[in-house]
């Protein structure tokens, strides 16, 4: 993952980077909570560090529910620089920095699937998301398989992450919060702002439109 990112908030000169570059073992051991409280004094360094801490897990994040790369990474600039802006006046209220952080993010994401047209259904994706997904719903025997197997493996790839892409809203970011992002229910559920038993139903009924989804789009690839 590239750190120079426009939303990389630049320091100010040799002194400034050569500060950063002294102060940031000691910021690594501060807390999330603690190093927004520095950033909503203008601490640069305390920026970065977050930053650095958090990019790659969110950027993960939103590309399994935008499944692009490049309006994940736009996702995540914005997400960064609401950061900056709203440390001077966040306050924890007892809640973790992160379950304030991605439901930002989550919330980004969702505006952003509204403002982009719709992927056609034919359209196969290779991309290495679609590889993650399928290790959620379907896990392939691994063999010295013939060009025909893989390509048939690769098409049940791009069809795992249509599938995915089908699920209701709500579902789908459950299921990408606790099955590929790896939260825990609760962080899952403080995120969506639901409730445990919300969340375990909205995972159940996800787990069965994917199985449903997955059973026919298995059958029409064997069957071409």
């Amino acid at each position: 993952m590239k750190q120079d990112w426009a939303w990389s908030k630049p320091l100010a000169g040799t002194a400034q980077t050569r500060r950063h570059e002294l102060e940031q073992p000691a910021l690594a051991v501060l807390s999330d909570e603690a190093l927004m409280a520095r950033i909503g004094q203008g601490d640069d360094a305390a920026y970065q560090t977050l930053v650095d801490r958090h990019v790659r897990q969110s950027t993960g994040m939103a590309t399994r529910i935008l499944f692009s790369q490049n309006d994940a990474e736009e996702v995540i600039q914005e997400a960064f620089l609401r950061l900056w802006r709203h440390a001077p006046s966040w306050k924890p209220d007892g809640a973790k920095f992160t379950t304030w952080f991605y439901r930002v993010i989550m919330n980004l994401c969702i505006d952003h699937k509204r403002k982009i047209q719709r992927r056609p259904k034919a359209f196969v994706s290779l991309s290495s998301d679609s590889q993650e997904a399928t290790s959620l719903v379907e896990r392939l025997p691994a063999t010295d398989d013939s060009a025909d197997q893989m390509i048939e493996k690769a098409q049940m790839k791009a069809a795992v992450q249509q599938a995915i892409d089908a699920l209701p809203q709500r579902q789908r970011l459950a299921i990408t919060l606790c099955y590929l992002q790896e939260m825990t229910n609760r962080e899952a559920a403080d995120m969506m702002d639901i409730n445990i038993k919300a969340l375990e139903s909205l995972l159940v009924r996800g787990r069965k439109g994917l199985a449903a989804q997955l059973e026919t789009l298995k059958n029409e690839v064997r069957q071409k």
